[in-house]
């Protein structure tokens, strides 16, 4: 990393130096964007069209890397954890307070959850060899179903692989182009990815915005058939929340349907960690589509989806993602199964994690970091409002025992940029105290 020169001048040069190679950086990214996608291609051209090294992903990626390079940044990105992500991790042989991870309740790791994978591999093996429909399916994964739907009250779920690929699936089958999908305009790729899928109109609308979007609906509700509200319980780079009640009066009033991704809100929020629907004490069956991913509170990988039992056979039938994949590996079914039975037996772990990120947020706040959204349920940020200090601070921070990952632009917009601490059941104010002494040391110095 680049050290501040000892001269007032010199270092306010360095800093006008590095304004200026991240603006240069910037106007060419947006410059390989527009170049992708106004220029077709020649008989002079077509051999840039066969190398990957051409490709404009590629391309911005190259400038980001060697543009770090110039102002001495080193990449924070595809460090190797040598243990399991907990309120503590070993990162390159050294033990690191660890807010990079999303083992909200302390269940990654957990004897019972590994050992319920352990006997589901002796008994099915590490693969089910098939997707489900044709010889695919396993008792594990209706009792992974079965219990999911129980806690939402709904009448059934499924489980799908891929938390990412449940959502993608589900909107691009459901809805078709004479449909609209409205959106947050903060909601995650995979609900953006699966709008475009489908070929229904999409519009995002103002984060958490419910008037706004009534305004929308009031103008064009008529000219669609099928109308799917998307939004989030928690949401991953800001750690807000919406307000549900309002959600479900805009969804009745117009004759829509409403999707709510629970990825994070799922065991984090509510006196059970049931979610968004408990948090507010809604009767969750008015959500059309509960979505919700297996890998942070439930300590496995793959997405569900929770709902009446028309939506749920009408995936399990004809989407292509769960129709056309390989069945849920059955230690990821037996240990998100698992970890579900210790989430019921053990409330407590939500409760500790609910008082310890609220302990974080105050903390935080009275450090001076600016926290932005953030209500002090499992996500924080500390927004720096730039790419390059984000990513100085992460780097200064590992050699001080802390581990936290920056958020860059593209990501969040460049103003937005932020270090983003996930809190853990397990961890503690004698853990988070001096971590977050560390950052505010270190935000003055970068």
């Amino acid at each position: 990393m680049n050290q501040p020169t000892s001269s007032p001048n010199g270092g306010l040069a360095s800093k006008v130096r590095e304004r200026l190679i991240l603006k240069a950086l910037e106007r060419k990214a947006r410059g390989l964007e527009t170049e992708f996608a106004v220029s077709p291609p020649t008989s002079d051209s077509r051999s840039q069209w066969a190398d990957f090294e051409e490709h404009p992903g590629y391309q911005r990626y190259k400038l980001i890397s060697e543009g770090a390079k110039k102002i001495g940044v080193a990449s924070p990105f595809f460090q190797q954890m040598e243990s399991v992500s907990s309120a503590t991790a070993l990162v390159d042989g050294r033990e690191l307070i660890n807010f990079s991870g999303y083992n909200y309740l302390g269940l990654c790791g957990h004897p019972a959850v590994n050992a319920a994978a352990f006997s589901a591999i002796e008994k099915f093996g590490t693969s089910v060899s098939a997707s489900r429909i044709v010889s695919g399916e396993r008792a594990l994964h209706r009792e992974l179903e079965q219990a999911l739907a129980d806690i939402y009250g709904t009448e059934d779920a499924v489980v799908m692989v891929s938390g990412h690929a449940t959502t993608v699936t589900t909107l691009g089958y459901l809805f078709g182009a004479r449909d609209l999908i409205l959106h947050d305009a903060l909601i995650h790729n995979c609900a953006v990815e699966g709008a475009k899928l489908s070929g229904a109109k999409r519009l995002s609308f103002p984060h958490n915005d419910w008037e706004t979007l009534d305004q929308i609906l009031h103008r064009c509700r008529g000219d669609h058939e099928r109308v799917c509200i998307v939004i989030e319980g928690l949401y991953s780079m800001d750690g807000d929340f919406p307000d549900l009640p309002k959600f479900l009066e805009v969804k009745n009033r117009h004759a829509a349907l409403l999707m709510v991704d629970e990825a994070h809100s799922f065991g984090t929020m509510g006196a059970r960690g049931f979610g968004l629907g408990e948090h507010f004490g809604v009767d969750r069956t008015e959500v059309d589509i509960w979505m919700g991913t297996l890998s942070k509170s439930l300590a496995s990988c793959g997405g569900y989806i929770a709902g009446c039992c028309a939506l749920v056979d009408n995936l399990k039938f004809s989407a292509p993602g769960f129709v056309y994949s390989v069945g849920m590996s059955p230690p990821l079914a037996a240990a998100a199964l698992a970890a579900l039975q210790i989430l019921l037996d053990e409330p407590e772990r939500v409760e500790r994690l609910q008082r310890i990120s609220a302990f974080f947020l105050a903390k935080a706040k009275s450090l001076g970091l600016d926290t932005g959204l953030a209500q002090g349920i499992a996500i924080v940020p500390a927004i720096t409002g730039s790419s390059l200090k984000a990513a100085r601070l992460s780097h200064a921070l590992r050699p001080r025992g802390v581990n936290a990952q920056p958020i860059l632009y593209p990501a969040v917009s460049e103003k937005s940029a932020r270090l983003r601490f996930f809190l853990s059941c397990d961890h503690t104010p004698e853990l988070i105290e001096p971590a977050l002494a560390a950052v505010a040391d270190e935000w003055g110095r970068h």
